[in-house]
């Protein structure tokens, strides 16, 4: 999908939250504050680990609560007091919140094929479009690369947020981050 983070990289790199109970159900949480489950707080200290050998000087994070815990997690580890920004949440599902995809697949097979493929002129029924969200994300990514300091940047974030946010590359659409993933910008 795209490169790993090395030790010592300096740059934006984006952190993919750990795993809720929805996640493992196969649910669409939009912007609901959705809880880490255990393996998900096993995912957030094993990233702790892997940001730590990177030395940020900032942590940034949505405002969605699962990635505020993962960067409480992570924070704690490299001592450092996450910012929050919320042009960094996850795109907002509407209709679809709560359900399972294979409710959705099963309802509207068109429209999740869309949604996996990030067709960015979709956006979820009463929800957010991909191509707004995108838009919002990378002026984010555009704000923190003006501010960028001595050392790496990580942020907090969520999976269609990394997806959005590395797509256009070679003219693929990104595979979903693993829970708990880290990437370089």
């Amino acid at each position: 999908m795209s490169r790993l983070a090395s030790p010592g990289a300096a740059g934006l790199h984006l952190a993919r939250h750990g795993q809720t109970a929805f996640n493992a159900e196969g649910r669409f949480q939009g912007h609901l504050p959705v809880p880490l489950d255990a393996v998900g707080r096993e995912q957030a200290a094993a990233l702790a680990e892997a940001v730590e050998r990177l030395a940020p000087t900032v942590l940034v994070c949505s405002h969605i609560e699962r990635a505020r815990e993962t960067a409480e997690i992570v924070a704690a580890r490299v001592g450092l007091d996450p910012i929050v920004d919320e042009r960094f949440a996850e795109t907002e599902t509407g209709a679809w919140t709560g359900r399972t995809f294979e409710e959705i697949r099963a309802e509207d097979p068109d429209g999740f094929e869309r949604f996996l493929a990030l067709d960015l002129d979709w956006g979820f029924p009463s929800g957010e479009r991909f191509a707004d969200q995108r838009e919002r994300v990378r002026a984010a990514i555009a704000d923190w690369r003006t501010r960028e300091g001595p050392g790496p940047v990580v942020i907090v974030c969520h999976g269609n947020t990394i997806r959005l946010a590395l797509g256009g590359r070679a003219g693929q659409t990104p595979g979903r981050p693993a829970n708990g993933s880290l990437v370089a910008l």
